[in-house]
């Protein structure tokens, strides 16, 4: 699958999909400093899900009703991050191409998947 990691997503999780085999493309490598909103068109562009840790996309998909590919919102806390990495890698591998066009919220242990967007 293809991804666009945000400047605010935890690097281990990019180091973590690249190595089950996914293509994860960087912000901090394409484009540093990138508003959000250029940062969820780089990705619809490229028809990649957007992983990141700001909840100013959930604005930006839900309230201006921007196009996405999808975005992954992880929200976990300092103290249980250790799985996070992991975390990912698995939602990927069971729910897959169904992460395409939603909004999903991951905190440990649970996810909440949007509906799919048009």
């Amino acid at each position: 699958m293809l991804f666009l990691a945000d400047e605010s997503c935890d690097f281990a999780v990019v180091r973590a999909l690249r190595g089950a085999g996914h293509d994860v493309l960087a912000v901090a490598d394409v484009s540093p400093r990138a508003d959000d909103e250029q940062v969820l068109e780089l990705a619809r562009q490229e028809q990649r899900i957007l992983l990141t840790e700001d909840k100013d996309f959930g604005r930006l998909v839900y309230a201006d009703q921007q196009a996405t590919g999808g975005v992954i919102l992880i929200r976990y806390p300092a103290g249980a991050r250790w799985p996070l990495p992991g975390d990912v890698v698995q939602l990927v591998a069971d729910r897959g191409n169904d992460l395409v066009g939603r909004f999903v919220v991951m905190r440990p242990g649970r996810y909440r998947l949007g509906p799919k967007k048009p």
